[in-house]
């Protein structure tokens, strides 16, 4: 990025300095944002634990109700049904985001302007975004997908065993609401509502990981094609090892999730 500065005529030693204090405070936001950046994410990308605010993934569950129809629950979350939503927005941010500038602001909730799309799954996109005509190594390109695979394998265990517990809370939820005194009308629809976003927020979750797979599938068989490696090895193992996962951890029955676009094979989403 290049600032230009205006410089006063003729050049002396006070405009010099006037300018140096114009820089700095130009730069200055600059820095902080790259230092903000920097710290942001912790292993596997996800954001470090000590500089998440409560709620920041709220929306999570709330567009997954208004994309299937209905209004979300006004209940606050628990505990578990936000850790829940922290640990699912890795899944549904697109591999290929992650490392971008605009996955920190995403991550923290201050930009809505990159979602629009992420319902959409396009299992070519990841393959484009890799820029193998660019790529000064092949192995670069192997060692980056096999990567991307592996992180998100280390992700699923803590997701999953969130989504069993709070799937066994919205179980005994759903049968407490019999025995509950005089249970109104809004908070007999504020409690299905929230199981309801709950089970949506894991079948987005699920609905992910199996386009990601077939994604990186798509990636690795179009790097073999072009750019045969050894490094293949790694990515066909990772590929293996995430996808036992997967079918380890179906715990919502398969379908489509009402009001999303369906999974597109052939070419980019249409936005």
């Amino acid at each position: 990025m290049t600032i230009a500065i205006p410089l006063p005529s003729p050049w002396r030693p006070a405009h010099r300095a006037a300018a140096r204090r114009h820089l700095a405070r130009l730069v200055a936001p600059l820095i902080g944002f790259a230092m903000f950046g920097a710290c942001a994410n912790g292993d596997f990308g996800r954001v470090k634990p000590g500089i998440i605010t409560p709620n920041i993934h709220a929306w999570i569950g709330k567009d997954a109700a208004r994309s299937a129809g209905f209004s979300p629950s006004t209940f606050p979350l628990t505990d578990n049904e936000r850790t829940l939503r922290d640990l699912a927005y890795p899944f549904i941010e697109p591999p290929y985001d992650r490392q971008r500038f605009y996955g920190v602001v995403n991550e923290y909730g201050a930009s809505r302007v990159f979602r629009r799309h992420w319902g959409h799954f396009d299992v070519t996109a990841y393959h484009a975004r890799l820029h193998p005509a660019r790529a000064r190594s092949q192995e670069a390109l192997y060692a980056r997908l096999d990567g991307d695979i592996r992180n998100d394998v280390e992700r699923i265990p803590a997701f999953f065993d969130m989504a069993r517990r709070v799937l066994d809370i919205d179980r005994k939820r759903a049968l407490s609401l019999a025995h509950v005194t005089d249970l109104t009308e809004p908070e007999a629809y504020g409690a299905r509502a929230r199981n309801s976003e709950n089970a949506l927020v894991v079948t987005w979750v699920q609905r992910s990981l199996e386009t990601r797979a077939r994604a990186y599938q798509y990636a690795l068989e179009r790097l073999v094609i072009a750019t045969p490696s050894v490094g293949a090895l790694n990515g066909e193992r990772s590929l293996t090892l995430l996808r036992a996962r997967i079918a380890e951890n179906l715990l919502v029955a398969a379908g489509p999730i009402a009001g999303l676009p369906p999974i597109n094979e052939s070419g980019p989403p249409a936005i």
